[in-house]
């Protein structure tokens, strides 16, 4: 189309192409691959844990899109060059990486234990590594592809009993700017989201925790958490050619938490 601004929301369709998203059984990253799926993308969805995306495999079938479940430990780089490998092989190419997969230790510095930080680091940041470097090649190699790498405002704020997962996530977004720029001449982008505080069974604790979600809560601007569904917009809009002049970016999707 010779002009493109007038695509409308045809821009943000992702018929034709095909996602990987990590962490995809549970919470943010299931709300995400239904996202991809709702908006045309084909899914693989990746966890440890096979009964968990043989649900949303099945779930994103029942809306008309190829979908298949592939385990994957991704702090293991033979786990997840295989990831890559099936990718391609059940649904013949990848476009999209979601980097997704992650955990949380919450420990003072003094009481957190040296392999404790190194397990956070190891899935949190080794993690999106490994998974880029084996989906990147391709990606780069077809001179095409999106790469959603998910961060949190914990990689630009602190909190007291964040220390791995703040270090994470702060290493996960200078992650992303050298991604960005070394694909940039190939037209891969690579970009972050960064949530804030969403209503998923890994902060579950904190919900139920009266002081700590009033303390969240109150230092929210819209006065509320996030929900699972909030982030589709983010998602979709990176993985789409609507975004394809932009890279090496953190979006923040936080209810206005950075913005104080």
């Amino acid at each position: 189309m010779d002009r493109p601004e007038l695509l409308g929301t045809g821009m943000f369709s992702l018929e034709g192409r095909v996602a990987v998203v990590t962490g995809a059984g549970r919470g943010l990253g299931r709300s995400m691959a239904l996202a991809l799926a709702a908006a045309g993308a084909d899914v693989v969805a990746a966890s440890r844990t096979m009964t968990e995306i043989e649900s949303l495999r099945d779930e994103i079938r029942t809306l008309g899109r190829r979908a298949e479940a592939v385990t994957c430990d991704t702090t293991r780089e033979t786990a997840c060059e295989r990831l890559a490998s099936e990718a391609v092989e059940r649904l013949g190419r990848v476009d999209i990486l979601v980097n997704n997969a992650g955990i949380n230790i919450r420990k003072p510095v003094l009481e957190l234990a040296a392999e404790e930080y190194r397990a956070v680091l190891a899935t949190n940041l080794e993690g999106y590594f490994l998974c880029g470097q084996a989906i990147g090649r391709r990606l780069v190699a077809q001179g095409t592809g999106k790469v959603i790498n998910i961060s949190s405002i914990m990689g630009t704020v602190a909190l007291p009993g964040q220390a791995a997962y703040a270090s994470s996530k702060g290493g996960v977004e200078q992650l992303t700017k050298v991604m960005a720029l070394e694909w940039a001449p190939f037209n891969v982008q690579v970009n972050a989201i960064g949530p804030t505080y969403f209503e998923t069974e890994l902060t579950k604790p904190l919900f139920e925790d009266e002081e700590r979600r009033e303390f969240i809560t109150g230092r929210t601007p819209m006065g509320r958490w996030g929900k699972a569904h909030e982030l589709a917009g983010a998602v979709i809009f990176l993985a789409s050619g609507a975004s394809d002049y932009i890279t090496g970016q953190t979006l923040m999707v936080d209810g206005g938490w950075t913005a104080w």
